[in-house]
Parts: C-alpha cells; sequence; structure tokens
C-alpha cells in the first residue's frame, strides 16, 4: 500500500473553484485558504444557494470503539466516493479534527488511504483557524469573567460557583484542576477561585457554534452561556457580563463553513468539532444544511459509536436542526467485534472466530440502538487486508438472521470503487424504506429521568447512581426553569458502559453520574459519568513523539 503521501500525488484533486463549481457555488462566494480550501459565506449559502431543496440525509456510526479500528471515517468518505461512482449527486459534511487528538492517541481524522479528505494534514492542523477561534473567543469571556469579580463583582458572582474554565485545543492533564487569582492584591492576581482547562472541542462555545443556524442564532446562544452563579443561587450568563459582541467579532469566520474535497472530488463540508463523548459530537448544522441544499444525497458521521454519537444526533442535534436520517451506516470490522468477543490484539492467537461470534453482542446493541429512533440500518463491515473470507461471511450471514442489510465495504484500499456495494445497498434503503424517527425520551420529563431513559435503553444499564454533587446541580438547573433540556452524556467511548474496561454488550450496571453541569447556549445538560475527563491526558509514547517536517516541508508520522 502507498503511504498518503504518494496516494495525495495521484489524486483525483482540483482546484477548489471547480469543486464549488461542481455543486453551483460561485467563485465570488468564496473565501479561499489556499488553492483547496475555502470558506463558502454562511449569508450567501441561505439566501442564494439554499432553495427549500433538501437532500436524503445518510448518517454513518459504529459499533464501539477498540484499538483495532473500525475505519469510520474513512467508511463515512469511501462511501461518499462510492454514491458519486454510481451517478448520485452527493456532497459530504464532516467534523473537524482536533489537535489535542492528533498529537495524542487517536490520530487525526481525515480518513485513510484511498478514501480521504484533501488537503488531509491541513484539516488534521489548523486548517482554517475554526478551532483557534472559538478557544479565543471562550477564553476572552472566561477572562472578562475574572475581570468582572476582581473590579467590583457588581452581578455579587460568587467565585466558588463559577462554572466556566479555561480551553486550549491540546491534551494537558495537568491542567484539569488548578487555582487561579494568586497575588498579593484582587488587581495584581485576580479572586483567588479553583477552575480547570477543557479541551477545546468540549468548550460550550464549540458546541455552540455547531448548533447554531445563522449569526442571529449563534449571538442569542452565546448569551445564554451561564458562565456561574451567585451567591444566592442565580445563574449568571455571558450577556450579563457584556461578553457577546466581542465573542461575536472573533468568531465572524468560524462561523462559514469549510468546503473541500475528497481524493476523488467529492465535495464536502468540513466543520464544527465537538466530541462525542464530551459534547454532542456531530459536524455543524449549517455545514448539514448547505450539503442538503446542494445535493440529492448527503452523507454525515456521528462521533464514536451508536451509543454516544448517533444518540446525541438523534436526541439533541435532530431536535434543533429540523433534520433526521434517512438511513443509518453502522460501521463494524472483524477484528474490532473479535476483541469485544474477549480477544487481545497483541495476541494473534485470540483471534478467532469464536471470539469474533461472542463480539457480536456489541453489534446487536448498537443495531437495536439504531432501531428504537425508527431509522432503517444498514451494517457496513470495513474489510481490513487480514480479513479472512471466512469471518466476513460470518458477519454477513449474522446480519441476515437479523434481518439487518449489511454490506462489504473496501475502500480504504479501493476508494470509491471499494464502496460501490455499500453505496447501492444504501440508495436501496433510501428507495424503498421509510424512516419514522422519533427521539427516546420527551423534554418534559425530569433531567434524572431523561439519564435513565439512555442509561437503560441506549446503554443497556439497570440503573443510574447520581452523586451528591450532580443531585444538588440538577436541583439548580430545575430551580432555574432548565430541567425540560435534552441529555448530553459524557463518557468513555471504549465502552457501552461507563467503564473502559467492559467490552460486548454487559448488563446488570449502573451508570454513575459523577457531576451535571448545564449548557444554557448549546441548549443541553451535560452528565458527566464514570471517570470520564474533560481534558484528555497523554499516552506514554504520544502520536507527537514521532511527527516531523522535514527541510523539503514534507511532514512525516501524522496519520
Amino acid at each position: 500500500m502507498k503511504n498518503d503521501l504518494e496516494i495525495a500525488r495521484e489524486a483525483k484533486v482540483k482546484p477548489i473553484e471547480e469543486i464549488a463549481a461542481s455543486i453551483g457555488i460561485e467563485k465570488d462566494d468564496l473565501y479561499p485558504y489556499g488553492k483547496y480550501v475555502a470558506k463558502v459565506p454562511v449569508d450567501a449559502l441561505q439566501k442564494k444557494y439554499d432553495k427549500g431543496k433538501k437532500s436524503k440525509l445518510v448518517l454513518v456510526t459504529a459499533i464501539t470503539a477498540t484499538p483495532a479500528g473500525e475505519g469510520k471515517t474513512v467508511t463515512t468518505i469511501g462511501l461518499i466516493q462510492g454514491l458519486k461512482k454510481i451517478g448520485k449527486n452527493v456532497v459530504g459534511a464532516l467534523r473537524e479534527p482536533s489537535l489535542g487528538p492528533t498529537f495524542g492517541i487517536k490520530g487525526g481524522a481525515t480518513g485513510g488511504g484511498y478514501s480521504q479528505v484533501y488537503p488531509m494534514w491541513d484539516i488534521d492542523l489548523h486548517f482554517t483557524g475554526d478551532i483557534h477561534a472559538v478557544a479565543a473567543a471562550h477564553n476572552l469571556l472566561s477572562a472578562l469573567v475574572e475581570n468582572h469579580i476582581a473590579r467590583g463583582n457588581e452581578l455579587n458572582l460568587d467565585p466558588s460557583q463559577i462554572t466556566l474554565k479555561k480551553t486550549m485545543d491540546m491534551n494537558c492533564r495537568e491542567l484539569r484542576n488548578i487555582v487561579v487569582g494568586l497575588g498579593d492584591t484582587k488587581l495584581s492576581g485576580g479572586v483567588t477561585h479553583q477552575s480547570g482547562f477543557l479541551i477545546t472541542s468540549a468548550s460550550e462555545v464549540s458546541a455552540i457554534l455547531a448548533l447554531s443556524s445563522d449569526r442571529k442564532d449563534l449571538r442569542e446562544r452565546l448569551g445564554r452561556i451561564v458562565v456561574g452563579y451567585t451567591y444566592d443561587g442565580k445563574a449568571v450568563t455571558a450577556k450579563d457580563i457584556g461578553a457577546v459582541g466581542s465573542m461575536m467579532v472573533i468568531l465572524k469566520d468560524a462561523i462559514n463553513p469549510n468546503l473541500v474535497q475528497t481524493l476523488e472530488g467529492v465535495p464536502v463540508f468540513i466543520h464544527g468539532f465537538p466530541f462525542a463523548n464530551i459534547a454532542h459530537g456531530a459536524n455543524s448544522i449549517i455545514a448539514t444544511r448547505a450539503a442538503m441544499s446542494l445535493s440529492d444525497i448527503t452523507v454525515t458521521e456521528a462521533g464514536f459509536a451508536a451509543d454516544l454519537g448517533a444518540e446525541k444526533f438523534m436526541d439533541i442535534v435532530c431536535r434543533q436542526s429540523g433534520f433526521s436520517p434517512d438511513a443509518v451506516v453502522i460501521v463494524a470490522s472483524v477484528r474490532a467485534l473479535m476483541m469485544h468477543g474477549g480477544a487481545v490484539l497483541k495476541d494473534e492467537s485470540t483471534m478467532t472466530l469464536e471470539a469474533l461470534e461472542k463480539g457480536f453482542s456489541n453489534l446487536d446493541k448498537h443495531i437495536a440502538n439504531v432501531q428504537q429512533y425508527g431509522v432503517p440500518a444498514v451494517v457496513a463491515i470495513n474489510r481490513f487486508a487480514n480479513d479472512s473470507e471466512e469471518s466476513l461471511n460470518l458477519i454477513r450471514d449474522h446480519c441476515k438472521k437479523l434481518g439487518v442489510k449489511v454490506a462489504m465495504s473496501d475502500v480504504f484500499a479501493k476508494g470509491g470503487e471499494g464502496g460501490i456495494e455499500l453505496a447501492n445497498t444504501v440508495v436501496e434503503i433510501l428507495e424503498t424504506e421509510k424512516p419514522n424517527y422519533k427521539p427516546i425520551y420527551e423534554l418534559n420529563t425530569s433531567v434524572a429521568e431523561k439519564i435513565k431513559t439512555i442509561a437503560t435503553k441506549i446503554y443497556g444499564a439497570s440503573g443510574v447512581n447520581f452523586s451528591a454533587a450532580a443531585k444538588k446541580a440538577i436541583e439548580n438547573f430545575e430551580a432555574n426553569g432548565l430541567g425540560n433540556l435534552p441529555v448530553c452524556i459524557a463518557k468513555t467511548q471504549a465502552s457501552i458502559s461507563d467503564n473502559p474496561k467492559l467490552k460486548g454488550a454487559p448488563t446488570g450496571w449502573e451508570l454513575n453520574v459523577r457531576e451535571a453541569y448545564v449548557s444554557g447556549g448549546a441548549v443541553f445538560i451535560v452528565a458527566v459519568c464514570g471517570e470520564m475527563m474533560l481534558m484528555p491526558g497523554l499516552a506514554k509514547v504520544p502520536a507527537a513523539m514521532g511527527i516531523d517536517i522535514d527541510d523539503d516541508g514534507k511532514i512525516i508520522g501524522l496519520k
């Protein structure tokens, strides 16, 4: 297999003006970032190109993540290319990668092999600066909050109840919990209190950018960010602090979606970057709507598995956007399913057909999760070079017994050509099956009941345990009239449960809600479960240790 640089050199990519023209966007409506990337102004998209046409929407999700790899993004991009191969007018909508995971353990998020978005290195790094803009807007708000309490605190904000932390787009575990405001006086060091850092993709500003429909909506949402509480328990917002105008200026370009292409020259909007194990895990509503107005089929993806990104897409994004999927693709791989059946990645002798069959429990649970929302599903088997025909056929036969459509995806090695079977299967579903989308909980139920519904129906838990801090926070939300918001659960991506060591589809366990906070602008309540951290750490040997650039400007080791 050729390396990424060799693949990129033979790619069928075109100047971004040609890609834009292929879906009817005029050159004058592009803000170019080099030869192959451009932003498209949200105003132009909505006023000039959105003529009321809405395409069919395909959501790609996966089984629970394992070190063996499922290949959700590569399958998504391969499906986009496969649909184009069979003559469909298709546009993709994906999230932007974060620098933290890129230099940490996960690597980049631009696909792989012959199914990548281009230019992959730029997209995996600073791209068009959207993440940096969000970090700057978030930290401006934080600075204004700190300045407010140091300069008289007219709002009576309790420093011990400031809920807004700082943010940066890097995995820095040492900044999870810090003390700020050290100094001799308030004006030299501020007011001393406990704080911490989130990774930028966990910032509420990140979620707000992805969920906003236009500039007016962005402004209103930013104003509703709860930064903390007064001494008598009243919520204080970014609007109260007077931060919204300056935040809007910082985000003036970040709100515009980014247009790129696949290696086969198919248009893709890449915009928005909330993590699915911490936030809601979907690209921006603006990007998806743009893609849906410019195509007949739009393909998007939700972060991690159907218990995380897909659940949040169905229960949060669909509610706020007004669209819902016509079909869902669930990506699985042979070796990942074997790991859910007890196999050990470093011990090849454990990678057996018996382990594969035991691992079907995880796939079955995610199929059931999607079906609960009334949306038809297809299983995509992401083929790896060393997969045996026997193991691949075992997955096919299992899906057929369940009455679920299944298709092979060989898009890493073959690009769009390897996605034709999956593309044809997806089109068949779109043409013959009618979705009956419905969220799994009603908004007028209590916060605790909504969390319990997700835990039992989606995760397979037997119940929920709430810490004293979580109970108090939830009571505070409901006292402030925020109890009718949807719930965004932050938990490990390595298991359907809140324990990353539990594989397959565990039962008989209880979800542990450690803390909760409200994202008033994003319009959801976040429940932090198990040992989940909102600022990731680095592995013993992070990916950053193997990344470099040579004297000719060639990037080495970025995956």
